[in-house]
């Protein structure tokens, strides 16, 4: 058996129940390096446990998210999309061509946010910045 992976353990950490599908579920979103929406993390565990069914995916990533060990984002292709909890803050780019999903942090973009929300006598106790394009070096292909 593989060691716990680090949603395992901080599912431990908080006294949850682990089954053995609940365990391999962990181990999909824990080594995920996109962020996939639960169908894709049912092909993804399927492979490695073919009993592991939709529904037991939707409710152990619903459970996951609930206990904070997960969040779920919404990238406007209308499929919730998840990824690991962590206290390392990122905003997303969104290729709205392919979907791809890339992470980044900008200390000048988090200075203006919070510049703005003294500006308007607000403290910042957290946000989310999705931004959404076209990569420039993809190469347009005509049908």
């Amino acid at each position: 058996m593989p060691p716990p992976s680090r949603i395992e353990k901080l599912c431990n950490q908080k006294k949850m129940k682990m089954t053995g599908q609940r365990r391999v579920i962990a181990r999909v979103l824990s080594e995920a390096k996109d962020h996939p929406n639960v169908e894709e993390v049912h092909r993804r565990a399927a492979k490695i446990d073919s009993r592991i069914s939709i529904a037991t995916v939707y409710r152990t990533v619903r459970m996951f998210e609930e206990a904070n060990i997960i969040e779920r984002h919404e990238f406007g292709d209308g499929k919730s999309r998840y990824e690991e909890a962590s206290d390392d803050h990122h905003d997303h780019l969104i290729d709205v061509n392919s979907g791809k999903v890339m992470e980044f942090h900008s200390d000048e973009i988090e200075a203006l946010q919070e510049k703005i929300a003294g500006q308007h006598g607000f403290k910042l106790v957290g946000h989310r910045l999705e931004l959404y394009g076209v990569s420039l070096d993809q190469k347009k292909t005509k049908d």
